[in-house]
C-alpha cells in the first residue's frame, strides 16, 4: 500500500483532542524524526492502518469473488523460470 506523503488541493482537516502531556511526547518524537507534528502523526496513522488492514486473518467473500479468489491461487505460475531462478539464487548472509 502507498501512503500520501504530501498534501494535495483536496487536503481535509482531521481534529482530535489530546492531552497536553501526548502532545509534547508527539512533538518530541516529531523533532527527532525531523518532522512537524502533522507529518509525524500522519505517518504513524498511516502505517498503523496499513499494518492494521494487512494483518486481517478473516476474509469474508461472496461466491462470486471467493470463486475469483480460488482460481487465482489454483492458477499455474507464470514465471516458473523466474521463480526456480530466485529460490536457487544463495541468500547473500549465506
Amino acid at each position: 500500500m502507498q501512503t500520501q506523503k504530501t498534501p494535495t488541493a483536496k487536503s481535509i482537516h482531521i481534529n482530535i483532542r489530546i492531552a497536553p502531556v501526548q502532545r509534547d511526547l508527539i512533538d518530541q518524537a516529531a523533532r527527532v524524526r525531523g518532522k512537524t507534528r502533522s507529518e509525524f502523526i500522519l505517518d504513524v496513522a498511516a502505517r498503523e492502518a496499513e499494518s492494521a488492514l494487512l494483518d486481517q486473518q478473516l476474509f469474508l467473500l461472496d461466491d462470486t469473488k471467493w470463486e475469483e479468489f480460488a482460481a487465482i491461487l489454483d492458477a499455474p505460475i507464470r514465471h516458473p523460470k523466474a521463480l526456480q531462478t530466485l529460490l536457487a539464487t544463495p541468500a547473500p548472509w549465506d
